[in-house]
């Protein structure tokens, strides 16, 4: 049982880094600002979401 939460765990982690990772790309090639690239990272999938469904 503790191997599969440690699976788990880990792919939630690599899961919130490529949203982080991507939130950001988008929001320096709309934006060219580093504070909105931070803020998007921080907000990650929901940004990422948000810009697909609405650009």
């Amino acid at each position: 049982m503790g191997d599969s939460n440690n699976k788990v765990t880990e792919s939630v982690r690599g899961g919130i880094t490529l949203g982080s990772a991507l939130a950001i790309a988008i929001s320096w090639s709309v934006n060219k600002s580093i504070i909105w690239a931070i803020i998007h990272g921080l907000l990650s999938w929901l940004y990422v979401i948000y810009y697909a469904l609405f650009y």
